[in-house]
């Protein structure tokens, strides 16, 4: 503490330095910052060594021939179309009428230089042609990501202008947190910037990075303005109101943001590219926002002293009667309060066994229902079979190669095999066109070049890699039906038994990757969560020096979670509010957690930190439970309803997956704030009394150092 007391006073002695080291700093980060998005991964869902990522490995190697998939033409009139298709001879039984265009949908098979031409005159004269794939699918939702995100910051910031002053109590005031929340965003993704250059990190990192960025810093922020304001008010120098507003909100603050960024660190537990890249992302948000805190915060409020009162609300949220009356409640009625609390969250947490979350493996129904692409793909699963939309790719590696008759005796009986299993609609093989074993092999072994080999170009190219052979299935089912799910393993399972020794066979593709994601995902969720509500425990115990809180903090996080996840249930899953029914999506719900068991412990060490201030004081506990609901609730509450204006307004995306987010994090934030902080946490401390901080009396021996220590002391 001496060391960090030293620096302290540095900040308060040459403050004009720290903001002037902060713009230099803003200045030379602004470069990295603007281009963090170049090196970043759109579909990073591989699970590194699974057989899914080693089948697309070796299928990238073969290279077949391009042909030629489904396409949506639209932008020209319908009968536009249909005359350029028959002035260059594309048949009609191609064309389909569909929302806004033509789906063309070639046979399979089909070489791409036989609708070319098509394509070329479509876009000269002025129409569009889009792929109707997994690519151009996953294009559009992070497109429709990034409006999302610029439409709802238009949304969000009107709002906000109107919220921060009336929560902060002042308008100059309330100018701060965006200051500290914009330098540390932006400081954050020059960061990541430099990081995405080494490993690969996913481009939802920058959306994580905004809002975090802005929700803490907000709420830090607050709490480290309102103790200046307060000290102030008590006719504090303006150099002893920042020390003191350090020394109280600052550390606690200190205790949040850690608690924040290792919550979010948890998620490298998840072992793959795409939580890699949510957790450092959010990680280094945080980190970056507190040394904005504890250098930049400090450094204004001793530049701008009593004109931080500037554009004074007296009806500010911290001022309200409403929390006295709260206090007096919940810590007089203690056994009603925890009743009362524990009743609200039981309610939804029954439905939280119900949560099915899953990673469609169909883009397409990320979309929403008017989107030209989702209707062009539901178009072809109606024509061409659910499954066609998902071909499940496989792959052989044999130990000898295809001019080796052997080779391709163990492909047909393969290919047999396959075929065999249910819910299989096609088998796409070259041991289906009707050579011998023999032939097959002097044709891969006399073929000059690719193009030589005829159909067989689809399936080998003997020049690049001459041991491997590619196998195609469509399946009867939609690829998010569990039939699909149940053909992966068997095929999987017939690879595993039936080839020989030295022979390897997997399963490739868009379908059998997010398979393997959320398997993946699903074994390591249950230690994600672990290991956060461990962050948890471990950062409330070194906060407050109390076992008895810090458990009963995480016990109670359990139950928010358990009731958020019942909201998802009503809302989400089932279609409530007149949203579109479908499960959670994985690559966001567990992110709801994670932060759930972060940001609470914001508003934990607050609440305690106040406590535990007042029992210092000499005030029973009751007393000082009732103190410090009643100095802190409007803040609290108010820094929670800032967190949800920032993620409520997602809820204009037509994504579920910005949806589930939005509605997922805003009931999080308002059972913690409403229920948890105003009445379990105050009735619970009331009940146990001093054995509310067990093993010490008021918390550790640092939270019981008199009123005059701490940072920036001489």
């Amino acid at each position: 503490m001496e060391r960090g007391g030293r620096w302290f006073l540095n900040v308060l002695r040459h403050p004009l330095t720290a903001v002037a080291l902060w713009i230099v700093v803003a200045v030379a980060a602004f470069p990295f910052a603007v281009t963090v998005t170049r090196h970043l991964q759109a579909e990073n869902l591989q699970v590194a060594g699974s057989p899914s990522v080693w089948a697309d490995d070796r299928l990238a190697v073969l290279q077949p021939p391009p042909a030629a998939g489904p396409t949506l033409l639209t932008g020209l009139p319908a009968a536009r179309l249909q005359s350029v298709a028959a002035s260059i001879r594309i048949p009609a039984a191609w064309l389909h009428t569909t929302a806004g265009g033509l789906l063309l949908l070639p046979p399979a098979g089909t070489p791409a230089a036989t609708v070319g031409p098509l394509l070329a005159q479509v876009r000269q004269a002025g129409g569009m042609a889009r792929a109707v794939d997994a690519a151009s699918i996953g294009k559009e939702i992070s497109t429709d990501s990034e409006r999302t995100l610029h439409s709802s910051s238009i949304i969000a910031l009107p709002v906000l202008l109107v919220l921060l002053p009336v929560v902060f109590g002042a308008v100059a005031q309330s100018v701060l947190p965006l200051v500290v929340a914009a330098l540390g965003a932006e400081l954050a993704l020059a960061m990541l910037s430099v990081l995405e250059r080494h490993i690969t990190l996913s481009v939802y990192l920058t959306d994580i990075v905004s809002f975090l960025a802005l929700g803490v810093g907000v709420d830090y922020a607050l709490f480290v303005t309102t103790r200046f304001r307060d000290a102030l008010d008590r006719g504090a120098a303006v150099p002893a109101a920042v020390r003191e507003a350090m020394r109280t909100a600052g550390r606690s603050v200190l205790f949040s943001g850690l608690a924040v960024s290792l919550a979010m660190a948890t998620l490298l537990i998840g072992g793959t590219s795409y939580w890699r890249g949510l957790a450092l992302g959010g990680a280094v948000a945080v980190v970056c926002v507190l040394l904005a805190t504890h250098t930049l915060l400090p450094a204004l409020l001793r530049l701008m002293g009593p004109r931080v009162r500037w554009g004074l609300i007296p009806m500010a949220m911290e001022r309200w009667s409403l929390w006295r009356w709260l206090a007096d409640w919940s810590t007089w009625r203690p056994w009603f309060s925890v009743a009362l609390g524990l009743g609200l969250l039981a309610a939804p947490a029954l439905l939280a066994t119900r949560l099915s979350v899953i990673l469609p493996a169909d883009l397409a129904v990320m979309l929403p229902r008017n989107s030209s692409l989702r209707r062009a793909e539901a178009l072809q699963q109606q024509l061409q079979g659910p499954g066609s939309v998902a071909p499940l790719p496989i792959v052989l590696e044999f130990a000898g190669t295809v001019s080796d008759p052997a080779t391709w005796t163990v492909v047909a009986r393969i290919t047999g095999d396959i075929a065999a299993l249910p819910d299989v609609a096609v088998v796409a093989s070259p041991t289906s066109i009707g050579l011998p074993p023999a032939r097959l092999a002097l044709a891969a072994a006399s073929a000059p070049d690719a193009q030589a080999l005829g159909p067989l170009a689809d399936f080998i190219n003997p020049k690049v890699d001459p041991h491997l052979v590619a196998l195609a299935v469509t399946a009867a089912s939609g690829p998010d039906q569990a039939a699909t799910g149940q053909l992966l393993t068997a095929i999987q399972d017939t690879l595993t038994h039936n080839l020989p020794f030295g022979t390897r066979g997997a399963v490739g593709g868009p379908t059998a990757l997010l398979h393997d994601f959320t398997r993946h995902t699903n074994r390591r969720l249950p230690w994600v969560i672990g290991a956060a509500a461990l962050v948890a425990l471990v950062v409330l115990v070194a906060a407050t020096g109390s076992l008895a809180q810090a458990l009963a903090g995480v016990v109670l996080d359990g139950l928010v979670a358990a009731a958020t996840a019942g909201i998802l249930v009503l809302t989400i899953q089932r279609g409530g509010f007149g949203l579109q029914p479908q499960p959670p999506n994985l690559t966001v719900t567990p992110l709801i957690f994670v932060l759930l068991f972060g940001l609470s412990m914001d508003y934990e060490v607050i609440l305690l930190h106040r406590i535990q201030e007042a029992l210092r004081t000499g005030a029973e506990v009751r007393a000082a439970a009732r103190r410090g609901i009643a100095e802190t609730g409007g803040m609290i509450t108010g820094a929670g309803l800032v967190m949800v204006v920032v993620f409520i307004v997602l809820l204009t995306s037509p994504l579920e997956i910005l949806q589930t987010l939005a509605i997922g994090m805003t009931a999080a934030i308002l059972l913690d704030t409403w229920i948890v902080r105003t009445f379990l946490i105050p009735g619970l401390t009331a009940l146990l009394g001093r054995r509310a901080f067990w093993p010490g009396a008021t918390g550790t021996e640092e939270a019981l150092r008199p009123a005059g220590a701490g940072l920036g002391e001489d």
